[in-house]
């Protein structure tokens, strides 16, 4: 996203609609963008913030395009034809069973409006993860992304692309899963964005759910503002 200085009147409207604080007041008056920090959402541009239309999106080449297909939800990924950071919600797993028995859902949000997050910072998630023996959703357009899909190597060109958010969707075993939380926990600690942690499970016959027990092992609280969901709907895959 650009200015166009010779439209800005300095009213700086547009500020406050930035997700990621890319927007801000220059000496002269009228307001810059930080195209480094700039993620391409685009949300100035929708809100319509600028009456005098000094914000402007130029056509975005690549690597600079990815920031706009994570963070805009109107552009599509070119290898899933979807917009959006994810496939199908694990909260879903009652009618898709992509997690059966056995198996535990793990999807790993870095980053968030007021912060976002930089590729590198994913790829130090992927790093920390995908030895431990997870099987990452083929179907998720970071997929795409990764040079070396068994250490978690992306490519070199995406690493210093910022933005919104990237949701890294994988399955693993439930005796594995508390190995791979505690791998979460602690490279948490060394990405300057925040993680988001939604763990999936079926529930067993006794009404237990899995997924709870793990993240306790895993030493996980479960929080008050936490959610649980269910599915709902006509089971599209075999349950047992």
């Amino acid at each position: 996203m650009r200015v166009d200085p010779d439209k800005c009147t300095g009213c700086l409207e547009c500020v406050d609609y930035c997700p990621v604080g890319a927007i801000r007041q220059a000496p002269g008056g009228i307001v810059v963008i930080d195209e480094d920090e700039c993620v391409e959402c685009g949300c100035c541009l929708r809100v319509g913030a600028c009456q005098y239309e000094a914000l402007w999106q130029p056509e975005l080449a690549w690597p600079r395009i990815l920031r706009a297909q994570f963070s805009d939800p109107r552009v599509p990924h070119p290898s899933t034809s979807v917009a959006g950071r994810g496939t199908d919600e694990t909260k879903t797993n009652e009618i898709t069973a992509r997690y059966p028995r056995g198996y535990i859902g793990i999807a790993a949000e870095l980053g968030r409006p007021g912060s976002g997050t930089r590729m590198s910072d994913v790829e130090k998630v992927a790093r920390a993860i995908l030895p431990l023996g997870v099987d990452f959703e083929k179907d998720n357009p970071t997929y795409h992304l990764f040079e070396d899909t068994t250490t978690g190597k992306l490519r070199p060109d995406v690493l210093g692309e910022k933005v919104l958010s990237v949701i890294l969707e994988f399955r693993t075993t439930a005796t594995k899963a508390p190995q791979v939380l505690e791998a979460l926990h602690r490279v948490s600690q060394e990405v300057d964005t925040v993680i988001s942690v939604n763990i999936a499970s079926m529930w067993e016959a006794d009404g237990s759910l899995p997924a709870e027990k793990i993240a306790r092992k895993a030493g996980f609280q479960i929080r008050p503002n936490g959610k649980t969901n269910l599915g709902l709907g006509r089971p599209r895959a075999q349950l047992s």
